[in-house]
This record gives structure tokens, C-alpha cells and sequence, in this order.
């Protein structure tokens, strides 16, 4: 069958042939999708790590209080 390079050399005059001009879309689409997966993949390492970061939620924020004034929609406080 074919090696290795035989492929290689296929796939790029198939590349050459078909997409030319759509092939620096599609580099940049992938180089995107990469950065979007590498940047999820560390926010859910900072999430599951004990600690985890503060935009991760409030699960760290469960005991405290916060002061303030509850009020209605209209701008009237609510008794």
C-alpha cells in the first residue's frame, strides 16, 4: 500500500487542489477552537481545584452575609 510520506504528499496536492484559497480560514478556525478548549480545560482545572478561582461561583461565598437594602422593581423598599 502507501507509506507514510506517500500520504503526506496526497493530502497536500488534495489540499492545494480543492482548497486553496479557503486553507488560512481553516487554519485560523482550528487555531481558535484550540484556544477556546485550552482556556476551558484551565477553567475547569481552576474550578475543581480546592479554592477554586472567584468567577468560578460562590460556592466559597456560602457563610457571609452581605449588607444592604432588598427593594422592589419600582424602586421601593420592601418591608
Amino acid at each position: 500500500m502507501f507509506g507514510l510520506s506517500e500520504l503526506a504528499v496526497i493530502l497536500i496536492v488534495v489540499i492545494v487542489v480543492l482548497g486553496i484559497k479557503k486553507l488560512p480560514e481553516l487554519t485560523r478556525s482550528a487555531g481558535k477552537a484550540a484556544r477556546i478548549f485550552k482556556s476551558e480545560a484551565k477553567a475547569l482545572k481552576e474550578q475543581d481545584a480546592p479554592g477554586g478561582s472567584p468567577a468560578a461561583g460562590n460556592a466559597g461565598n456560602a457563610g457571609n452575609a452581605v449588607s444592604g437594602t432588598v427593594v422592589d422593581r419600582d424602586g421601593s423598599p420592601r418591608t
